[in-house]
């Protein structure tokens, strides 16, 4: 509506009239009067800038909320309203050749507390701790550890829960709100400690192991050794979920859906339960008759590499870490003076050989024309030699008097001063020297890993040729003492290229993989590593030899009435250390293979701290091969 005088034909606006009353003031001389006073300047700045920052805190909220922590808050905002069961998959079992059952998955209880549904408050969610703590009788301090560090919203409080803790527990579930008995499984190691090393076990997943592998949740096992860790992808299956929706109040009303786990898949091994349990029989009775408490042992197949047997002593209990190890027990396996946990068989950096090197020593100075199948060395008692440094005659002696010797009867008895000659060599004679000793070595695997699917294998050592290297150095090499050390898989991988006239194969602990069904679904094929790099003529010199070892030679008496003809060579090493008496302790080493014309297997056998004079490994090769060749004419 507007407001107007009417004075004739004109109308006026009331602002009109306000304006002629302004500009009647200004005539009478009210100068400086303005409807209107301007801002200062730096208020009009100071508000702009005040515009700019309140801006800026807005849009960089905003970009906070909605872009860096946009995933997590929509994730806080779906829990607020479902809740995600993980259902764990069945893990695979694993077999051996003969589809033997290794392994196998238990029920087992875990108590699972959701720290959004406890009390609130530190306070209130120790409480409950403390509550479970009383009940089940376990630790306090160790549990709100356990609690404290789980970086989930949920946190498993007790793992495996004995049956008779599950009823006290049940019966006063209304004292521990927040937390509820889940199932579970575990896994069950169904042969003892014979297998642990080989097969490993699993484990509740770590807070590391959490953080840094995807699609694994805090309930979940996972392998931390051998086989079950190698294996994991195929091992563990797919983890299924169910998804429940809650109210306001955080009641559950009902399931929205469920996804289904997948079933993993099974592994099946190369190894012989039966032989693996027979060489862990013949090491036990020789710790018995010496007093040893260490050893390692390694058979496979020279034809495929795949691995029929892998022993390390002493062991550990498999099915204690599936149930989960307190603190305390966990500590006293690793301070344990036997280190039970070290994989003696392929770990470290291995054992100086001893006389086990001859054979490829002999593949060495045959191959490089040092000396020929005809070649006879005289070995005396003791052979001398000058030492650079202290410019005095230097002394290596051979255990006994031997006299002329050809390859095969060095290898046989084991004639140190044969090797100290072609490794090194002895007045007029010129002998294979430390580099081309090191390069045939290295050609037959030793130095570093040869790629075997288990997890922590060593590379073993080699040593380093340096302008301070001496020829009584390349003496010790030449017969396997001195700054080198080997596994004893190494040795075995080594033996079997000889065993199988010239191919280094791939050693492989798993033959395939197989659904719930028992159906192959993947297996794994012989893999040769390196062949041809010998010729087959020098090889069957050392096969001759090898084969006299257990004829007239340092095996005879204990490998000459096997089932099937046998070949081997037999060796200890210094480890520096004496007995009260003056002796030497020493590792003791035996590698072997059989049957001799085609051999379908290769054991190596080595005990350590062996007193000088005692027989370790021999008695366990000997006991190895017998159970292994009735068994196999028992099944023809």
């Amino acid at each position: 509506m507007h407001l107007f005088v009417k004075t004739g034909a004109t109308e006026l606006e009331p602002q009109e009239v306000l304006l002629d009353r302004l500009a009647t003031i200004a005539n009478v001389g009210l100068e400086g009067q303005r409807l209107e006073v301007p801002l200062p300047l730096h208020t009009l700045r100071g508000l702009y800038v005040l515009f700019l920052v309140v801006g800026a805190v807005f849009l960089v909220k905003s970009f906070q909320l909605q872009v860096v922590e946009g995933s997590k808050l929509s994730l806080l905002a779906y829990q607020n309203t479902f809740r995600e069961i993980s259902v764990l998959a069945n893990r695979g079992v694993i077999y051996d050749r003969d589809f033997v059952q290794l392994v196998a998955n238990s029920p087992s209880f875990d108590l699972v507390c959701d720290k959004r549904e406890m009390p609130l408050g530190t306070a209130g969610k120790e409480a409950v701790v403390k509550k479970v703590s009383e009940l089940s009788k376990e630790d306090f301090e160790e549990l709100k550890k356990a609690f404290n560090e789980s970086p989930e919203s949920q946190a498993l409080l007790l793992a495996d829960v004995p049956h008779e803790t599950l009823v006290v527990l049940a019966a006063n579930k209304g004292e521990f709100g927040g937390c509820e008995i889940q199932e579970n499984a575990r896994r069950a190691y169904l042969k003892g400690d014979a297998f642990s090393h080989l097969l490993g076990y699993t484990a509740k997943v770590s807070k590391e192991e959490l953080e840094t592998l995807g699609g694994y949740s805090f309930a979940d096992q996972i392998g931390k050794q051998g086989v079950e860790k190698f294996y994991e992808p195929f091992l563990r299956g797919t983890p299924g979920k169910r998804i429940l929706q809650k109210d306001a109040s955080g009641a559950v009303v009902g399931e929205v859906k469920e996804f289904a786990p997948k079933d993993a898949k099974n592994a099946v091994l190369f190894a012989d339960s039966g032989l693996q349990e027979a060489i862990v029989r013949e090491l036990r009775e020789v710790f018995y008759q010496t007093g040893t408490k260490k050893a390692a042992a390694v058979a496979l197949d020279p034809q495929t590499g795949g691995i029929l047997a892998l022993v390390s002593l002493p062991s550990f209990n498999a099915n204690a870490f599936s149930g989960g190890l307190s603190s305390k027990e966990w500590q006293a396996l690793l301070k344990n003076p036997l280190h039970p946990l070290f994989n003696r068989a392929i770990s470290g950096i291995g054992f100086p050989t001893g006389s086990v090197i001859k054979p490829l020593m002999g593949v060495a100075a045959l191959q490089e024309g040092v000396i020929t199948k005809d070649t006879v060395l005289f070995a005396p008692l003791e052979l001398c030699v000058p030492n650079i440094f202290t410019k005095q005659d230097e002394c290596f002696a051979d255990w006994k008097f031997h006299g002329n010797s050809d390859l095969k009867r060095a290898i046989a008895e084991s004639v140190n001063p044969f090797f100290y000659i072609i490794g090194g060599g002895y007045e007029r004679f010129q002998g294979l020297g430390p580099e081309r000793i090191k390069k045939y070595l290295e050609l037959f695997g030793w130095g570093k890993p040869t790629g075997i699917d288990l997890p922590g294998e060593g590379s073993g050592i080699l040593p380093t040729i340096d302008k301070n290297w001496r020829l009584g150095d390349t003496y010790h090499f030449s017969i396997g003492q001195g700054p080198f050390a080997i596994t004893p898989l190494q040795v075995a991988l080594a033996i079997g290229a000889i065993a199988n006239k010239g191919k280094l194969m791939e050693p492989h602990v798993v033959e395939k993989i197989t659904d719930s069904n028992k159906r192959v679904l993947e297996t794994f094929k012989p893999k040769v590593m390196r062949e041809n790099f010998v010729s087959a003529e020098n090889l069957e010199l050392i096969r001759e030899g090898m084969r006299q070892t257990v004829t007239a030679g340092s095996a005879t008496g204990w490998l000459d009435h096997l089932p099937v003809k046998a070949a081997a060579k037999t060796g200890t090493a210094q480890t520096g250390r004496k007995t009260l008496d003056g002796k030497d302790f020493v590792y003791s080493w035996t590698a072997a293979f059989a049957p001799y014309e085609n051999p379908s297997i290769v054991i190596v056998v080595v005990v350590e701290d062996v007193r000088e004079g005692q027989v370790a490994t021999l008695p366990v090769v000997k006991g190895a091969l017998e159970w292994y060749f009735n068994k196999t004419n028992t099944a023809d």
